[in-house]
């Protein structure tokens, strides 16, 4: 989900700039930084990327300059008589010194000093805005495309981790601890064990305690949800979607499933195949993260 994206624009003697910054996140959390006089289109900035966008942190700024003109500016008097009433009753209530608040430091407050786009025509500001959504438009677009380049790459790597998943998944399969005369003689070693423990053990107690044992020592369940998970996820990469929040749910799959197989695991081979499938996982999460 990460990417940069300038765009230039031009409308008769004004020009602007939209530059797009946006990195990973859970969400589409949106900032935008406007000159004043545009704070009109922030509402369409918010309206056009959340169509375009789905999950990221981006930053959205617009710088604007008029070519071959002076810029000019004006005083907000009706802001400055506010702060300097305010200034004045601060100071009466001994909250502030004694000396009075400087007039050069409350010109530097935001919105004392306004830059003025001088006698524009409305009907041509109007158009210079429907211009400049144009250019946003088309920023929001490339940036896409950039993020649409990086999801390739990912994709192939997530892939790779599917596949690393899958073969762990028949690696557990075909161990030896999985063999139905394997796991026969370790219940019934057990068994036994319960018995030399307990010899008065009834024999519903032991049929519980057999019962208890069977359930630990197959892991079947596990690989065939395990398995069921690589192929939804994908299925989620066929699809050519945002699917970064699915694929963050799947994730939480794979690692409880991979959690349940160490924790049922009766021997060494079936232990480290547990534990590379919760590395796989991790890569994978990792990776998935950065999906929008």
């Amino acid at each position: 989900m990460t990417g940069f994206t300038r765009v230039a624009g031009q409308h008769d003697s004004v020009g602007w700039i939209w530059e797009i910054r946006s990195v990973n996140g859970k969400g589409l959390d949106l900032r935008v930084r406007l000159p004043y006089g545009y704070e009109a289109l922030e509402a369409i900035v918010r309206d056009v990327a959340g169509k375009i966008l789905k999950r990221g942190s981006v930053s959205v700024s617009l710088t604007v300059n008029r070519a071959g003109a002076e810029s000019a500016y004006r005083v907000n008097r009706e802001l400055l008589e506010r702060l300097l009433a305010l200034s004045g009753e601060l100071k009466d209530e001994k909250r502030l010194s004694n000396e009075p608040a400087r007039l050069d430091t409350l010109l530097t407050v935001r919105g004392v000093v306004e830059a003025s786009e001088g006698d524009d025509d409305p009907k041509e500001a109007e158009e210079r805005q429907k211009s400049m959504a144009v250019s946003l438009r088309e920023a929001l677009e490339a940036l896409l495309g950039v993020r649409q380049a990086e999801g390739a790459r990912l994709e192939a790597i997530l892939r790779e981790r599917l596949n690393e998943l899958d073969g762990l998944c028949n690696d557990a399969d075909s161990a030896a601890s999985l063999r139905t005369e394997a796991i026969r003689e370790r219940l019934a070693q057990q068994v036994q064990d319960l018995l030399d423990m307990s010899p008065a053990l009834s024999e519903e107690r032991l049929a519980q305690e057999v019962a208890v044992l069977a359930v630990k020592a197959d892991i079947r369940e596990e690989l065939d949800r395990l398995k069921s998970h690589i192929e939804g996820a994908r299925g989620l990469l066929d699809e050519g979607v945002a699917v970064g929040r699915k694929l963050d749910f799947l994730c939480q799959e794979f690692n409880r499933e991979a959690n349940t197989l160490c924790s049922k695991s009766g021997d060494i081979e079936l232990t480290r195949i547990g534990l590379a499938m919760k590395a796989a996982v991790d890569q994978f999460r990792e990776q998935a993260l950065n999906v929008e």
